[in-house]
């Protein structure tokens, strides 16, 4: 179960304090987040790049509790997740957070409707209602001809439109986009860059992760990491 500190600000979707996470590699020790600390507001919509070993990646399982940090506090929506046991970051995960990912991640054997209810499922919601909300989604990102399709019938850019819609099933406090475009064309990129901007302008936090500038440049502020710690914000 989530913490009940309530320290963070009301509008920080996601707040770092003095983040740092440490591996041990043989004999040395690598600080592939060396101190961070930064707050997401609700609503905004960011950018994280960096080059290999800046601590992108380490900052991205972080933030989607795929790991936990060495030391410093994570608070999500106000409350600190950063001391949990991978039961409960799990559990978090399920119940907070969307993903998206660059390969999309789709169950090929199920089809659009059933892809987008998949996390209302784990959730423990009615069939009846977790249909209509799978409907309901994706009709939001314009695949309402689609819904008994399954992943080999569909483009690149579709079954990213299925992984967002599946990624707001649960109303996450923020979506988290690993690479949403690497796998695809420009023309693609394009519109799916432009379906998250349609998104995080109705109101949804979105904090993605990009190696690619143009595309970093869609987000309304950017995160540079260098050697575990924040270069530059931007925005």
């Amino acid at each position: 179960m989530l913490s009940s500190e309530q320290t963070a600000s009301s509008n920080a979707a996601v707040r770092f304090e003095d983040i740092r996470r440490t591996y041990v590699m043989g004999t040395q020790q690598v600080h592939a987040l060396a101190g961070v600390s930064l707050t997401f507001a609700k609503g905004d919509f960011w950018a994280i790049m960096g080059p290999s070993g800046s601590g992108k990646s380490t900052m991205l399982n972080v933030l989607g509790c795929l790991d936990r940090p060495t030391g410093g506090k994570y608070f999500l929506n106000g409350q600190d997740v950063s001391a949990l046991d991978d039961n409960q970051l799990s559990d978090i995960r399920l119940k907070y957070l969307g993903f998206i990912f660059q390969s999309f991640n789709l169950i090929p054997q199920l089809t659009v409707e059933e892809n987008i209810a998949l996390p209302l499922y784990y959730l423990g919601w009615r069939e009846e209602d977790s249909a209509a909300r799978a409907k309901e989604l994706a009709a939001l990102v314009g695949l309402e001809t689609r819904l008994r399709h399954r992943p080999n019938e569909l483009s690149g850019g579709q079954q990213q439109r299925v992984a967002i819609a599946r990624a707001l099933s649960n109303d996450p406090v923020f979506l988290l986009a690993d690479e949403p475009t690497g796998n695809l064309d420009s023309s693609t990129s394009e519109e799916i860059i432009a379906l998250l901007k349609k998104l995080n302008q109705a109101g949804k936090t979105i904090i993605m992760v990009t190696h690619e500038a143009e595309i970093a440049q869609n987000a309304s502020k950017r995160l540079y990491m260098r050697d575990g710690l924040i270069a530059e914000i931007e925005g």
